[in-house]
């Protein structure tokens, strides 16, 4: 299989696209999975609705493949809880079911687009791509004040910061090293990275000054709750939504 571009999929940061794919049949589901991986992008997948829901929730991708007929419930019904939830995340629904109203249901539901089985990898991932950007753009009109994981809120407009309700009180530059974690959910983010974007590019300080500023942080945001900020060895740091006990 050829490469579907010019170039790998991107977003700020240079981080992969990610991208959930929910289908009941396994083979479209290891099709479409293998083509994306193909052509750099970070995949998931699950069979069910509820299996669905959950990858959503871990996993923060930057679009969404859903079937319709699903076995627990259904895809417009799973796009329902979804947009009740909040989540702007662009959906395409791949299914078998091809009438007018088919379509004009999974759209009038909230998905942003809609192909029919059998179909073109190609066509596929360049309508994921162009459903990536047209998010980008909207979110960069009108960007959300508000960064949300699980139980963690970030307001860049007030430079606010609570987690389960209760507010947290923190300098500015651990605001902005939160900040940039919670832009990059559940991405490895290098001590480089992190010096680059939380503090200036001359910086000429020791990197050090970064697991300092981690350790700041994880006492202020992880100290007798479940953990979120978490460090992968040789790699650099990671947010997460805390696991639930």
């Amino acid at each position: 299989m050829r490469s579907m571009g010019t170039d790998a999929p991107a977003i700020a940061g240079n981080s992969k696209l990610r991208a959930l794919i929910v289908d009941d049949e396994d083979s479209i589901l290891q099709l479409v999975a293998m083509a994306l991986r193909y052509d750099g992008w970070e995949v998931e997948t699950a069979a069910t609705a509820a299996a669905g829901l959950e990858k959503l929730h871990d996993f923060t991708p930057d679009v969404m493949v859903l079937d319709i007929m699903l076995p627990d419930f259904d895809g417009m019904q799973l796009l329902s809880r979804i947009r009740a939830e909040g989540s702007l995340v662009p959906v395409l629904f791949l299914t078998a079911l091809d009438s007018v109203d088919d379509r004009i249901n999974g759209l009038t539901a909230g998905g942003d687009d809609y192909m029919v089985k059998p179909f073109s990898l190609e066509e596929l991932i360049a309508r994921l791509r162009a459903l990536v950007r047209r998010s980008q753009l909207l979110r960069d009109q009108h960007p959300d004040p508000l960064l949300r994981l699980g139980d963690l809120v970030l307001n860049e407009d007030s430079y606010e910061v609570e987690r389960g309700g209760k507010p947290i009180e923190l300098t500015t530059t651990e605001f902005e090293l939160l900040r940039y974690l919670l832009r990059n959910p559940r991405r490895v983010l290098s001590k480089a990275q992190i010096l680059d974007r939380v503090w200036s590019y001359d910086f000429t300080g020791k990197p050090s000054v970064v697991e300092l500023y981690i350790s700041y942080l994880r006492k202020k945001i992880d100290d007798g709750r479940p953990p979120m900020i978490h460090t992968v060895r040789g790699a650099g740091y990671m947010i997460k939504a805390a696991e639930k006990r």
